[in-house]
């Protein structure tokens, strides 16, 4: 959420950057802007009252003690106005300041001017290609059909006890995942992150603090009786342990990574595209979340871009980077990088791994804040990333992988898998 002060200060800034996002109408920046100085005129004249009362409170208690009761108790009804002024103007500011809180939420992040112009996905810029695509055999198989020939992934079955994307890992398959989820945490750690468990389902506090509530509440699994939402990734009870919280620089950087499963009701089709683990409604991700101070944050997420980098080197993967457009970028974010790696049998790429800036704009929203060196309270930065989505880095494994033999496990996970050959 962006802050009052910023908006006050920023208008014209705000109102291009949401221009280039595409986002209407831009005149809620007008509205939010004038009700602001409503609240803040209401503010102002609720505490000239509170003052006012308060004086003539303190002369009451002089005129008491001087045992002038009578003027003391004139003075005293004279004051019923102040407290019918003040109650009044009270409710009125609370109002006003539920609706300027209410349209601040409406409001997307403002895109970082490296972010590029378009209004969707095919306006995304490649800024980075790595690895070598294999060439396979003219019949090679997608991963669905392998996962199925080596008795990996059961998808029929997960649709039988729950439904369509909710798959049964097994034997070797289930190996290959607790290797995945094993090998990214133990290199996330060796990075410098600290791991951490945390609850697979958060409040609706937690939610809005980190952006997916009220934005994505459609794509959320919830638990109405107890008011709580399946997550849909770690960044979010990751983010909201520091919520409402008042860091010291000292204590910054703050490097979390963590496994868990995320649940997502994301809307379903037909069709090769989101067949298999292509698309799935429950899957497992090592998350990495960065929470800095703001002359940091450029190089925290160039460093994390490097560090995925390396995971999908070390696995021999083919990927490439794309700096997401204005109209492809998430709410919350102010640059995202997204990796792909190509799925040579599907003969497409395939997302598995998005690191964004946010700037104050979740800080706002999860109160969090920290002392600088000048000892002045001010937001921090945040930043997040998958380090890695398990379904579609299973799928092109599985698919880039395969030979004659069978499918080639990446050296790097053999030590976690116990085995070289899926065969």
């Amino acid at each position: 959420m962006l802050s009052l002060n910023y908006i006050r200060e920023n208008k014209h800034t705000i109102l291009a950057g949401l221009e280039k996002r595409q986002f209407k109408p831009l005149s809620i920046i007008d509205k939010i802007i004038a009700l602001d100085q409503k609240r803040r005129e209401q503010k102002n004249e609720l505490d000239f009252i509170l003052t006012q009362a308060n004086q003539k409170a303190k002369e009451i208690g002089i005129l008491f003690k001087k045992g002038k009761a009578e003027e003391a108790n004139e003075l005293k009804s004279a004051t019923v106005a102040f407290k019918e002024k003040s109650k009044t103007l009270q409710e009125s500011l609370k109002q006003t300041t539920a609706a300027l809180y209410n349209l601040r939420t409406l409001i997307p992040n403002i895109p970082h001017k490296l972010v590029p112009n378009g209004t969707s996905q095919e306006n995304n810029k490649i800024v980075f290609t790595g690895g070598e695509i294999p060439k396979l055999a003219d019949d090679a198989l997608p991963h669905w059909e392998l996962a199925s020939q080596y008795g990996l992934i059961d998808f029929e079955l997960g649709s039988k006890i729950t439904g369509a994307g909710f798959p049964i890992y097994k034997g070797k398959g289930a190996r290959l995942q607790r290797a995945l989820i094993n090998y990214f945490l133990d290199k996330n750690t060796a990075a410098g992150y600290k791991e951490m468990q945390v609850p697979h389902l958060v409040n609706a506090d937690s939610g809005f603090g980190t952006g997916q509530l009220p934005d994505k509440e459609g794509q959320m699994y919830r638990v109405p009786e107890d008011g709580l939402f399946l997550i849909p990734t770690a960044e979010v009870p990751l983010t909201n342990l520091y919520r409402n919280q008042l860091l010291q620089a000292n204590e910054l950087p703050i490097c979390l990574t963590g496994y868990t499963p995320c649940f997502r009701r994301e809307a379903g089709s037909y069709g090769a595209n989101v067949r298999g683990l292509n698309r799935l409604h429950q899957f497992d991700k090592v998350e990495i979340v960065r929470i800095e101070e703001p002359q940091n944050a450029s190089a925290a997420l160039e460093d994390m871009v490097n560090h995925v980098k390396g995971l999908l080197a070390d696995l021999q993967m083919p990927y490439r980077i794309l700096s997401l457009c204005a109209g492809d970028l998430g709410f919350t974010a102010a640059l995202t990088y997204d990796f792909e790696i190509f799925s040579t049998a599907q003969n497409r790429w395939l997302e598995i791994s998005s690191v964004s800036t946010f700037d104050s704009f979740q800080a706002e929203r999860l109160q969090l804040r920290y002392k600088n060196k000048l000892e002045r309270k001010q937001l921090v930065h945040t930043l997040n990333g998958s380090a890695l989505a398990l379904p579609r880095v299973v799928a092109g494994l599985l698919e880039n992988c395969q030979s004659p033999k069978g499918i080639k496990v990446p050296d790097v996970l053999v030590p976690y898998t116990g085995f070289e050959w899926i065969n």
